[in-house]
């Protein structure tokens, strides 16, 4: 659900794309990050595309993730609005099983950078992880956050090593 005071802006190219940004949605949660969510069209709506662009850093926006398939232009709109970073979510599916919506997240022309996470469900996670990343730049607190966050994988992995290293 959205928050009061987001840092980061979700927005997704349709409400199907909702299971999967809501993983992104979870991810941040666990982070204690604000975030705020929309469904925006970058080809049926592309004026508010443009105006949440535009908009975003006045409300507080400091990162925006965009989720879209298909032609997947969503991450380049935004990103052609605003000074903000832009982390894409191509997203799986239709006829190329989302390879189209990977090379047009992440084919974008120089001088209008979108950062791309991988199609599937690691991506949502990835793209909320470096969101906070980027928050944790200027945020010392959610950059330990981060730390542990980082500790705990380094501890899954090394327990993991252990049970296969046991005895039998």
């Amino acid at each position: 659900m959205d928050s009061q005071n987001p840092r980061v802006g979700i927005v997704m190219g349709s409400d199907s794309d909702w299971p999967l940004v809501k993983k992104a949605c979870d991810t941040l949660d666990s982070f204690g990050v604000p975030y705020e969510t929309r469904v925006i069209s970058a080809h049926r709506t592309p004026d508010v595309a443009l105006d949440y662009a535009k908009t975003a850093e006045g409300r507080g926006i400091q990162v925006i993730i965009a989720a879209a398939g298909g032609a997947a232009h969503l991450g380049g709109v935004l990103a052609a609005g605003t000074v903000l970073p832009v982390i894409g979510i191509p997203v799986a599916g239709g006829a190329l099983n989302g390879l189209d919506a990977l090379y047009a997240t992440v084919q974008m022309p120089s001088g209008v950078p979108v950062a791309t996470v991988a199609c599937g469900s690691a991506g949502p996670v990835n793209a909320a992880l470096l969101a906070v990343q980027i928050l944790g730049t200027a945020d010392a607190g959610l950059r330990e956050k981060f730390r542990a966050h980082k500790e705990t994988l380094r501890a899954k992995v090394t327990k993991a090593n252990e049970r296969i290293h046991q005895p039998e």
